[in-house]
């Protein structure tokens, strides 16, 4: 059988993946895309997509819990997991549909299978769906890896998916898990820590290093640690697992901290620590393609240092975020059609925990400012002050702006409250356009709204705020 000849090879149908597929075909490409699953990558299968519709399940379930605070009052009510559950498949279903249908509109061809080079511009299927895919190759100029990345584990705590799970294998329960221990208190940990508590589960979070979400400002880890207490949910900082093991129906974990060990016994336990690149079994070693660590070495454009093989997405471990796959995928299919691309920065791009309350943050920590020799100053201002957050009853937390003294440079946004993480786009177009506190408090926000506290935090930052 010949082999098939495109423009383009994508493997990966991820946010990565996907997006470059479809900027690739608008600018004149032949595209072929390789996927061995679903469409839309783990983000809309396993991800991002169904783990947001069981927070907005959470959420509902969390305002009936109170709804004597609005003058309502609810004699009984049950909430089915199971049925979240179902909603957030039925969510993510109707977006896996949507991908396919732009597959279609831009006529770029979907191999179900694995793919391997076997060599710089030839990929071969395996595993195929369709099985008269099998042994089909594909040559392209120009190939795109897109594979994104999986779940790790630790020394000790050895994943079995069924006792100790991670978030793919969660997102399918559709029994409530109680006493469960979830191991990470990053963005994916804190989520389900706030889904499985809202539902009444019994939740422990356990994190190695001294913060929950440990890699955001201390005081907005501070604020959700508050936050995390007066729901219920029990957390240990500084503590690490040190072994697992199975006991009757329980699984029982040996953790220590501050050179004193103990035993807690969970129902499940969830790992939710990092991710390790999807770089095996692709044949870039024996093409010369340099990988460390798994993660594959691009430059600013994507390329790998063999011409014509790129990478985007969790594969290169630059930032492991869905948009900034999208928007690598984007730069990676302009650059191979001839486009001028701008490098993407990485430090402007918007980090996002969609707990409750949410936090959202771009650049510096106020830290990490004064480690890299920044003489900075602070604007802050509290969602108690703010109309809008006060009238839905969500009035907890702050935006918080780091700023450069010297050139009034937006170093760090870091914000925790209602709805913040719909906020970042004000603040990531402001740090991409240069904009000064001053700019930023010029611009007439709305009233009533949230986007009113971004005002006012620039201003403080000036040393002007208005209603504090």
């Amino acid at each position: 059988m010949a082999d098939s000849q495109y423009d383009l090879i994508v493997i990966g149908g991820g946010p990565g993946g996907y997006v470059a597929a479809i900027r690739a075909a608008q600018l004149g490409q032949r595209v072929a895309l390789v996927e061995r699953d679903n469409l839309g990558g783990t983000c809309l299968n396993w991800g991002c997509i169904p783990t947001k519709a069981l927070l907005k399940n959470a959420s509902v379930v969390e305002t009936i819990r109170h709804a004597n605070e609005y003058g309502i009052q609810v004699e009984k009510f049950s909430a089915d997991f199971g049925k979240a559950i179902d909603r957030s498949r039925v969510v993510s279903n109707r977006l896996v549909k949507g991908v396919e249908f732009l597959m279609k509109k831009n006529k770029i061809e979907v191999v179900k299978g694995e793919a391997t080079l076997t060599a710089r511009d030839r990929v071969v299927i395996s595993r195929a769906i369709d099985r008269t895919d099998d042994g089909r190759g594909l040559t392209a100029p120009n190939i795109i890896i897109a594979t994104g990345a999986r779940p790790i584990s630790i020394p000790g705590l050895p994943i079995d998916g069924t006792d100790v799970i991670t978030s793919r294998e969660a997102l399918e329960l559709r029994e409530l898990p109680s006493p469960i221990v979830v191991v990470g208190a990053g963005p994916i940990g804190m989520e389900f820590a706030y889904v499985y508590r809202a539902y009444g589960a019994e939740v422990t979070v356990i994190e190695m290093l001294p913060h929950l979400l440990p890699r955001e400002d201390a005081e907005v880890s501070v604020e959700v640690a508050k936050a995390m207490q007066r729901l219920g949910v029990k957390f240990r900082v500084n503590t690490k697992v040190e072994s697992a093991q199975k006991v009757g129906a329980r699984v029982r974990l040996k953790v220590s901290s501050d050179g004193k060990t103990e035993e807690i016994d969970a129902q499940k336990v969830l790992v939710a620590i990092s991710v390790k690149p999807n770089s095996e079994n692709l044949g870039l070693e024996a093409l010369g393609v340099q990988i460390t660590r798994g993660a594959i070495k691009v430059d600013e454009q994507m390329q790998t240092n063999v011409p014509g093989i790129y990478a985007i997405g969790d594969v290169t471990m630059q930032l492991p975020l869905a948009h900034v796959a999208s928007a690598q995928g984007v730069i990676a299919a302009e650059t191979l059609a001839g486009k001028e691309t701008r490098a993407l920065n990485l430090n402007r791009v918007p980090r996002c925990t969609y707990c409750n309350p949410q936090v959202a943050s771009l650049g510096l920590t106020e830290a990490q400012a004064k480690e890299q020799g920044y003489d900075s100053r602070v604007g802050k201002f509290p969602f108690r002050a703010n109309g809008k957050a006060l009238g839905i009853n969500e009035y907890e937390g702050f935006v918080k702006l780091v700023v450069d003294k010297k050139y009034g440079e937006i170093l760090g946004a870091h914000l925790v409250g209602p709805e913040v993480t719909d906020l970042t786009g004000e603040l990531s177009l402001a740090q991409s356009m240069e904009l000064t506190p001053l700019e930023l408090a010029h611009a007439v926000h709305a009233h009533p709204t949230l986007t009113e506290v971004i005002a006012e935090a620039a201003l403080d930052a000036l040393g002007q705020a208005i209603h504090i």
